[in-house]
């Protein structure tokens, strides 16, 4: 039978990492709880590279969700002037053939 993968809690995740770091000691922490050295490295590699992310403000965050929103408001406008400009050349194309 094969062997099933153990689902890690992100809170059991930081503690690991965190002891491991402050006590310098990667492969006596993995023993220690039973994960092994490589995915303790990797999760160590997530928190150094996207660690910062809980320091964001929750202004840069709100900031980063309007500016999405714009984007889209502004492809939506751009979407409906295409189809005015269709409509109106439809239109003036009709109403020069019925003259």
């Amino acid at each position: 039978m094969g062997k099933t993968r153990t689902k890690y809690t992100p809170q059991f995740k930081l503690k690991v990492v965190l002891e491991g770091i402050s006590q310098q000691d990667i492969s006596g922490t993995s023993r220690r709880y039973g994960v092994s050295y490589n995915l303790l490295l990797k999760w160590r590699g997530e928190l150094e590279k996207s660690g910062h992310v809980i320091y964001e403000k929750a202004q840069d965050k709100e900031q980063e969700r309007l500016e999405k929103k714009i984007e889209k408001l502004e492809r939506v406008v751009g979407q409906k002037e295409v189809e005015l400009s269709l409509l109106k050349n439809f239109s003036d194309f009709y109403a020069s053939r019925g003259t």
